[in-house]
């Protein structure tokens, strides 16, 4: 059959030419998530408590919380809400976790958990955290797992007049350490606290590119983290949104936003019994996040509670309750990774992430197999969602929640395959 159009190809080839230029800006702006693993937390620690042991000092003292206030399945599942066979599955899970990998992503913190101390004390600190992690990271892998975690990092003082020269100090000398040590590790990971303009996430950037130049780095090698925990990190003087104009001036090196819980909480005068992740001045800043960061490969964290769960057995269970339920939350909006303030958080942190996955397993497996066989079901599957029921997997799989067999099993699907479906 011959085929008949009435518009010339010149007019395909003008419109392709007329378009180059948004075409360019696009796959600049919005390359698409990086594929790598996010961490489903970041445990903060100040700069003078962090040790080689830290790690496994956290895992202990999970565990430990575990044992005494909910030893088994049954007494987990009682206190959290899980059916048997659930709460088996994440018990088991969650233990294995705090034994072999209890911390992710770890931040030495120099700012508001360690505060304003003398030069040469702070001096010494870095130099310090910069040598712990070098030695952390080439210490041997033995049963309980590494003394260090798969991402590492600084959250140095922020780039405000009264303590800018010591935050680019200790981020100058806590670097050149790691240097000194034999190289940047893979996990670098490195936060900018309290940022109000997009000025001050450039200054950052020229930090990065100065440091990359003085040590004949690659190009582009350091990245970093913008806390969102000022109002005027969200919306700007003249009424727009501030948080594309702070991934725009990161000129490509924001990796992630992490909303700061009670620093914003307080800009925006809420009382500080009323200061917590789900207040709806958090939901409408996280909400800002969320839309401006999607598609540019900046991923996204919530923050913390301060609740801690600790002392008698009634109050430890009241606070992985509350906790439990502030993780379900934050993973039902997408936001995949969270702060975490003391070792008892981590029980009810893997406990949560696991058991939402679990839950999710068998649906999102049903749907994404029955999309690639094309065979139809009661739920009409589109592209975008064949992305994210992969993206939930590979999540899955990434934290521990999940293991390859059973996700194959039930897909047909390999990872490479499901990295693919990703777009990754």
């Amino acid at each position: 059959m011959r085929t008949v159009t009435t518009l010339a190809d010149t007019v395909r080839t003008d419109i392709g030419a007329s378009l180059a230029a948004t075409d360019a800006e696009l796959a600049r702006r919005y390359p698409g998530d990086p594929g790598t693993r996010q961490p489903v937390h970041t445990v903060y620690v100040p700069a003078d408590a962090f040790t080689a042991r830290t790690v496994r000092d956290w895992g202990d003292a999970a565990l430990a919380a575990l044992d005494t206030h909910a030893p088994d399945a049954d007494a987990l599942g009682a206190v959290l809400g899980l059916p048997a066979g659930l709460a088996a599955e994440v018990h088991d899970r969650v233990r294995a976790k705090l034994r072999r990998e209890p911390v992710e992503d770890l931040r030495i913190d120099f700012e508001d958990g360690y505060g304003p101390r003398p030069d040469a004390e702070e001096d010494a600190a870095a130099i310090a955290a910069a040598r712990t992690v070098t030695e952390t990271l080439s210490g041997p892998v033995g049963p309980a797992g590494s003394a260090a975690p798969p991402y590492i990092g600084i959250r140095m003082k922020c780039l405000e007049a009264a303590v800018r020269d010591r935050g680019i100090r200790t981020l100058d000398l806590f670097l050149t350490g790691l240097l000194d040590g034999g190289g940047l590790p893979a996990g670098l990971v490195l936060t900018l606290p309290k940022v109000t303009f997009p000025a001050q996430v450039a200054a950052m950037v020229r930090l990065c590119e100065e440091f990359e130049r003085a040590a004949r780095l690659p190009a582009g090698r350091i990245t970093f983290e913008i806390q969102i925990e000022t109002t005027q990190s969200v919306l700007g003087p003249d009424g727009a949104a501030t948080v594309p104009r702070l991934i725009e001036a990161a000129a490509g090196r924001a990796t992630g936003l992490h909303y700061g819980t009670f620093d914003y909480s307080a800009a925006c005068g809420i009382s500080a019994a009323h200061q917590s992740p789900d207040h709806p001045a958090a939901d409408h800043a996280k909400a800002v996040m969320q839309v401006a960061a999607a598609g540019t490969g900046v991923r996204l964290s919530d923050g913390s509670t301060n609740v801690l769960p600790v002392g008698s057995t009634e109050r430890v269970h009241d606070g992985w309750r509350l906790h439990y339920g502030l993780v379900r939350r934050s993973l039902a909006r997408a936001y995949y990774q969270g702060w975490d303030m003391h070792p008892a958080h981590l029980p009810t942190r893997y406990a949560a992430t696991y058991a939402f996955y679990r839950e999710g397993l068998d649906a999102a497996a049903a749907r994404l197999a029955a999309y690639v066989a094309k065979a139809g079901g009661d739920v009409l599957d589109e592209p975008a969602t064949a992305r994210a029921l992969s993206g939930f997997l590979r999540r899955g799989l990434d934290c521990g929640a999940l293991d390859p067999a059973e996700v194959t099993g039930r897909t047909g699907l390999s990872r490479a395959e499901l990295d693919g479906l990703a777009g990754r």
